[in-house]
């Protein structure tokens, strides 16, 4: 479903400030994995996730969706195969558009687009009965401006908009860290349930370890732009978070003798 070979990212590149942030990544999910990304500040997990929506364009390397080479795409382009949600509750929504029409550009996203009003009577009970599935009864407000909700019911929003509109790839970065820990637990169960309910692929970074351990079948780590760590099935069940505390050790040792070479 997706396939990452060779992925190398540079910026600033031929400068003083030249930083590669992505080194040969290799990284390869089957239809239906739900993998967990963690790693240090600068470890490459975003960039990672911004070269597959698109955002970026690497200095080597392809990135193939579902069997379609999207490594040169415009991003609004492969916003066709890629659902995304960000960090900030603020950026994956309009909120001077109302609830309804946020979910009607959602729904659009990828297709070809007609000349019909936005908002038809039987989107807007579909938009209900996926709203319903959130429980914070934002379905009987798809009317209401979503600059007016929370920050949490916002991500949730964000996270349905991401999902509904059946994409083969679902980004997910760092989508409940700017949340408070009710909120937070809310959007992680959201998160599980949508995952499971739309059989979605799924890339998830996280600095929450238990989080990372918690959800999805595999989890992999990222040190200075490569994929040190992976742990799939069994392995990844019987892991602890003292595991991958000691294996962020090793980093830090292995940092700490490279200092003083």
């Amino acid at each position: 479903m997706l396939e990452v070979r060779n992925l190398r990212k540079i910026f600033f590149q031929h400068t003083p400030n030249e930083k590669v942030a992505l080194d040969g990544v290799d990284l390869t999910l089957a239809e239906g994995d739900f993998v967990t990304v963690i790693g240090s500040n600068g470890a490459g997990k975003s960039t990672l996730l911004n070269l597959v929506a698109g955002e970026f364009r690497p200095e080597a390397g392809t990135v193939h969706i579902d069997g379609v080479d999207v490594t040169k795409m415009p991003v609004h382009k492969v916003a066709r195969w890629v659902g995304r949600v960000f960090q900030d509750p603020m950026a994956g929504t309009t909120p001077n558009g109302t609830i309804e029409q946020n979910l009607a550009m959602a729904f659009a996203r990828g297709k070809t687009r007609g000349l019909r009003t936005g908002v038809t009577r039987a989107k807007r009970e579909l938009f209900r009965e996926e709203l319903a599935s959130l429980e914070l009864g934002l379905e009987n407000r798809l009317r209401t401006d979503v600059g007016l909700l929370s920050g949490g019911q916002r991500q949730a929003l964000s996270l349905l908009m991401a999902t509904f509109s059946g994409p083969k790839i679902l980004l997910l970065d760092e989508h409940t860290a700017a949340l408070d820990p009710a909120r937070a637990a809310l959007v992680t169960r959201l998160t599980d349930e949508a995952v499971a309910r739309h059989g979605l692929t799924t890339l998830m970074v996280t600095h929450n370890m238990h989080q990372a351990l918690s959800m999805g079948n595999r989890l992999i780590m990222m040190h200075e732009g490569r994929i040190i760590y992976d742990l799939a099935g069994e392995d990844k069940k019987k892991a602890t978070t003292d595991d991958l505390l000691h294996e962020f050790a090793k980093l830090k040792a292995v940092s700490d003798r490279t200092l003083l070479a």
